[in-house]
């Protein structure tokens, strides 16, 4: 797996610090997709949760509204040790028995319909609101320069840690399949995760040669670049025209998930990204031969923090930003940080 990952502030002392003390130190709203039409045969419930897994939360709204578990729809993961808030929807026939969900853990906040059952990425983003507690002495000295540095520089879109499963471990099942080291899992959603993990950590590779190059912020030719925030995937033939827009912060370096329908590079960029693979190991035959679990995409290189703010409190030091949905809070923080070992829980 990959570590040691440059960051864009690694000049700069960090505030150190934990952070998950107590469950309303790290509090995540959902940033949705799409407001609820207000009618439709899906119940949709604006819910706040705290200090529950999401698997085990979509179990206890299934069990308490007397409804199969596959009927629960969610945008996307919401951490543990937390308080989060969410969309959650159930079909529309549960709502005789929504005054049976508040409790332990569950309080729902708002309801109305809609046409469609919620699915996994129907979301923009998350807004974060997390205290830092044991932080540095001169963590109030430190941290004018972490975030202006941060808003101007923006992000490395990295996959957190938290991707690769507890020490690695699902990680290192998807490139023991890859490579024929091991047995593929006889678990499906297993085996899935663990392949779509290599892909992440390739990713990674690919981004923290570019972070280390300083290539970051600069448009090469043949890249795959995507417009920002939302938008479609281009490749970059007229450089200066496409720098131009990068340093107006219109588009932004879209780097691969290797598999058949990456959208292709050319030129030097296709270079460094096939010299990511062959670094690796992996041939284009061994990511064919999962070609239904590994279709492959693009993921923006860069992600922007224009409202990253900092707050000194009695308590330590209050972080605030939004981060658009798949980007992980714990890079933002391992950048403001700088501690070994940073537990973040789940993705944006």
């Amino acid at each position: 797996m990959t570590t040691s990952l440059p960051g864009v502030a690694d000049d700069l002392a960090g505030i150190g610090g934990r952070i998950k003390v107590e469950p309303d130190d790290f509090d995540v709203t959902e940033i949705p997709a799409y407001e609820p039409a207000g009618e439709g045969d899906h119940l949709y419930l604006w819910v706040e949760k705290r200090s529950m897994g999401a698997e085990y939360f979509v179990r206890q709204v299934a069990r308490r509204l007397d409804i199969p578990t596959a009927e629960v729809g969610t945008a996307g993961l919401k951490d543990r040790h937390a308080v989060t808030r969410q969309w959650v929807s159930v079909p529309a026939a549960a709502e005789p028995r929504l005054g049976q969900l508040d409790g332990d853990g569950i309080r729902l906040l708002q309801t109305s319909r809609h046409g469609n059952k919620l699915k996994a990425g129907h979301l923009r983003g998350n807004r974060f609101r997390i205290l830092v507690r044991g932080v540095a002495a001169d963590a109030a000295v430190r941290l004018p320069a972490l975030v202006e540095r941060l808003r101007a520089r923006g992000l490395p879109n990295y996959y957190g840690t938290q991707r690769f499963g507890r020490d690695g471990e699902t990680l290192a099942i998807g490139w023991a399949t890859l490579r024929g080291t091991g047995k593929p899992p006889r678990n499906p959603m297993l085996k899935r995760l663990s392949l779509s993990a290599v892909q992440s950590d390739l990713f990674n590779a690919y981004l923290a040669q570019r972070v280390r190059d300083d290539l970051l912020h600069t448009v090469l030719a043949g890249d795959v670049l995507a417009k920002w925030p939302f938008g479609g995937m281009f490749v970059a033939r007229d450089v200066p025209v496409e720098q131009a827009r990068l340093d107006a912060r219109e588009v932004v370096p879209a780097g691969p998930i290797f598999g058949h329908k990456t959208f292709p590079a050319e030129g030097v960029a296709l270079e460094r990204e096939q010299a990511v693979l062959a670094a690796s190991g992996l041939t284009r035959e061994m990511l064919l031969g999962q070609r239904k679990l590994l279709p492959g995409t693009r993921r923006h290189a860069l992600v922007y923090l224009d409202d990253l703010a900092a707050v000194p409190e009695e308590a330590g030091v209050r972080l605030s930003f939004t981060l658009p949905a798949g980007s992980y809070a714990t890079v933002v923080l391992a950048e403001v940080m700088k501690v070994e070992n940073l537990d973040g829980g789940e993705e944006s």
